[in-house]
């Protein structure tokens, strides 16, 4: 069984006999209308995508609700289309991995067009002019990680491929950024029709760090003459360019191998990943868990796919924060962060398995429930205790999702301060709270700090997640040595006082020394770590 159009269209007995569902709309009707009529183009190829909005526009087509699917365009890692897409001619196996160990096949041939986002591809770049100068063209779409939206590096410097892009005409532009704005100039100067900038990367107010991206650059290429103020009029005006804010929640592991095995063992025959020269690690085909939410606020200038059709929430802004405030600063993230670093320091390699160690989960529990549910805005559309149920009861101990501490730990210095500083900040606004009662949260700040040495509980080295700012912070403590009764209050200070890490000062805030006395607690020697733990989640 391969993923190729015959195989998944034509000669498709062998998938079925395997129990794989299959797309069932027609496929040439289908791709006629999307190569002609675009209306949905996403930025970033990756494992989410191809497992949730891919399978929600699946969806759609199957019921014939829409009639055309979405072109993917990836722009960092071109091996992705190259070696994924391409050879399978678009199609993924995506297998959804339940709670009871069942497992849900479903070939996806939703992506109708994948093309790279390289100027030095001239067949695909031109491709993407036609596709953004198309008036039928509603949304571009993106999930390209927290990181895809700066211009600058920590120290507040234009990005050396940016500062080249915006000192150069703008047809020109080789950053990823900058190609996107180029496109939008395209369909500036092709008729200037609306359209929906839609970020779906898990990072607060998304479309905030969209917009500011786009606009910081084309108001540097108006400032050196490469376009003119009409194009940063069409940018900045909400009737004819949006930046929807969304929320979105789907666990999506890497590829794993019990899932390829499983695979092979059925006949397909193209089961093994990729790794890229880039390091991306990708495979036909994706897992994921069942659970998933995208809540996006409806301001859609051109008009909109219609998801809502296949459980996409469209709401209001407002809305659509409280929710995105709820999951990230509440119900998930603080808890897989929590997981993250303990589950680093305590040796484990599967986030299902920690779920099993009655510390780890009275820790997310205590997070979750008492210190942040408190000061939570219920949204109305979810409900926060609810969704901390569901987390902690269904989707964290999932023995079928291969995810990992470590994969959830990258980025760390990057997640801290929207994960927990948000938390602190209501306590800090609110006359009915003591932010002093806060213990758990400032013990995962010093947990971090805490991982930051590379050695485990056990004193043995590991190595860390990738992060943007790994060069900085892990210096100030490799000196630390477990057993140390050395104070290093000054070395937790110059990590504690990165504003680049941390949105507000914590010693102001009253948690600073608390998190130098937990982290001298946490370095006391092997085996302090779950001491610790066990000390202040009341085990």
């Amino acid at each position: 069984m391969k993923l190729t159009h015959d195989n998944v269209w034509n000669n498709n007995e062998d998938w079925k006999k395997a129990g794989v569902n299959l797309p069932t709309f027609d496929y040439e009707a289908v791709k006629k209308e999307t190569y002609e009529s675009p209306t949905w183009i996403h930025f970033g190829a990756g494992n989410i995508f191809r497992a949730f909005q891919c399978a929600v526009q699946q969806e759609l087509l199957n019921k014939g609700i829409t009639k055309t699917g979405i072109v993917v365009a990836e722009g960092y890692d071109y091996e992705i289309i190259d070696k994924v897409y391409r050879p399978n001619n678009n199609n993924g196996l995506l297998v959804t991995l339940k709670v009871n160990g069942e497992t849900e096949k479903t070939i996806i041939s939703s992506v109708l067009e994948s093309l790279t986002i390289d100027q030095e591809n001239e067949n695909d770049f031109m491709r993407l002019r036609e596709i953004f100068s198309n008036p039928t063209l509603q949304m571009v779409s993106f999930t390209i990680t927290e990181k895809g939206y700066n211009t600058t590096n920590y120290e507040g410097k234009l990005y050396p491929d940016i500062e080249k892009d915006v000192n150069g005409p703008i047809a020109d532009a080789n950053s990823y950024l900058g190609k996107l704005v180029s496109l939008l100039h395209t369909r500036y100067e092709n008729g200037a029709t609306p359209i929906a900038l839609v970020s779906m990367d898990n990072v607060s107010h998304n479309g905030d760090y969209l917009k500011k991206a786009v606009l910081d650059l084309s108001k540097a290429w108006l400032s050196n003459g490469a376009v003119t103020q009409g194009f940063v009029d069409y940018l900045e005006d909400p009737k004819m360019v949006s930046y929807p804010w969304s929320m979105i929640d789907k666990i999506t592991p890497r590829p794993d191998d019990s899932v390829k095995n499983m695979l092979i063992e059925l006949g397909f025959e193209d089961a093994a990943p990729i790794v890229t020269t880039k390091g991306t690690y990708i495979a036909p085909f994706v897992n994921a868990e069942e659970a998933q939410y995208l809540v996006i606020e409806d301001h859609f200038p051109n008009g909109r796919p219609p998801l809502d059709q296949a459980g996409v929430i469209f709401t209001s802004r407002e809305i659509v924060d409280k929710v995105e405030t709820m999951k990230v600063t509440t119900c998930l993230n603080p808890l897989h962060t929590a997981l993250a670093v303990y589950g680093c320091l305590l040796d484990y390699t599967k986030i299902s398995d920690e779920m099993k160690d009655a510390d780890l989960v009275a820790l997310i529990s205590k997070i979750g429930y008492d210190e942040g549910l408190p000061v939570v805005v219920n949204p109305g559309i979810l409900d926060p205790k609810a969704f901390i149920d569901e987390v902690i009861n269904v989707r964290f101990p999932n023995p079928f999702m291969p995810d990992t501490p470590q994969r959830i730990a990258t980025d760390t210095s990057q997640k801290l301060s929207i994960r927990f500083l948000e938390t602190i900040k209501s306590y800090l606004k609110d006359d009915t709270k003591d932010v002093q009662d806060l213990t758990l949260i400032p013990l995962v700040i010093a947990g971090w700090i805490r991982y930051l040495m590379g050695v485990n509980d056990e004193g043995v080295a590991f190595e860390l997640s990738a992060d943007p700012l790994l060069e900085v912070v892990q210096p100030i403590v490799k000196d630390v040595t477990l057993g140390s009764t050395d104070d290093h209050s000054s070395k937790v200070k110059a990590i504690l006082s990165n504003d680049k890490i941390f949105s507000i000062d914590l010693y102001e805030a009253g948690l600073g020394e608390k998190i130098e006395g937990y982290f001298a607690e946490l370095i006391a020697g092997k085996g302090a770590v779950r001491k610790t733990l066990k000390k202040y989640v009341g085990n």
